[in-house]
């Protein structure tokens, strides 16, 4: 096997790892299926996205990738704090200003006290998805292991064959596991610990 470098390669790769190249049509699609799924419960630092979002009357659009927010901050720089919607509505009835709290609804985001102008939102968001015109993205220069994994699970889960899914499967969470550790190390691995509550 050649070191898989793009979305051709990753096909291929699949095919050989998977034994059906016989359904390579269906490939583009099986691959849909495993980003649809890794975006669901993925959260490394190459996600994470910085954007503006404009306000109006309170409310703004999310952008198109969003998936989870980090942070949320108003026109003024500060942290703005997520809180429950029914919260949100209450708490700030009928008073507009600064925002200091958000809710997620759908694809826009709530903010209160009412108002309008602009949020920097840093946001997990979804991972680029590989087709024949954008042929590479983070995930495969980073983690190439695990897409091929989630893409040959996807083709196993067709077959309806048990026992390559779970052979599969395995392979890709240890893969998806490996880059966690290493996201984890880059963010932390020089922090110091301090422990917190009264000093004796």
């Amino acid at each position: 096997m050649s070191a898989i470098a793009d979305y051709a390669s990753l096909l291929v790769d699949a095919g050989e790892y998977s034994g059906r190249n016989d359904i390579a049509h269906l490939f583009p699609r099986f691959l849909g299926l495993a980003e649809l799924k890794l975006n669901r419960f993925l959260r490394v630092a190459e996600m994470e996205i910085v954007d503006t979002v404009a306000v109006t009357n309170g409310t703004g659009t999310l952008p198109v990738d969003f998936l989870e927010a980090r942070e949320v901050k108003n026109a003024n720089g500060a942290s703005i704090r997520a809180v429950a919607l029914q919260q949100l509505t209450e708490s700030y009835m009928g008073r507009a200003g600064i925002p200091t709290g958000y809710a997620i609804v759908g694809s826009t985001i709530n903010v209160r006290p009412v108002g309008d102008g602009n949020l920097t939102i840093t946001y997990y968001g979804k991972i680029p998805p590989l087709t024949p015109a954008n042929t590479t993205n983070w995930l495969l220069d980073k983690a190439a292991d695990a897409y091929l994994y989630s893409l040959v699970e996807e083709i196993a889960i067709w077959e309806r064959d048990v026992g390559k899914v779970g052979a599969a499967q395995q392979l890709k969470l240890l893969a998806i596991s490996g880059l966690k550790i290493g996201d984890e190390r880059s963010r932390w691995g020089n922090a110091q610990v301090v422990v917190g509550g009264p000093t004796p």
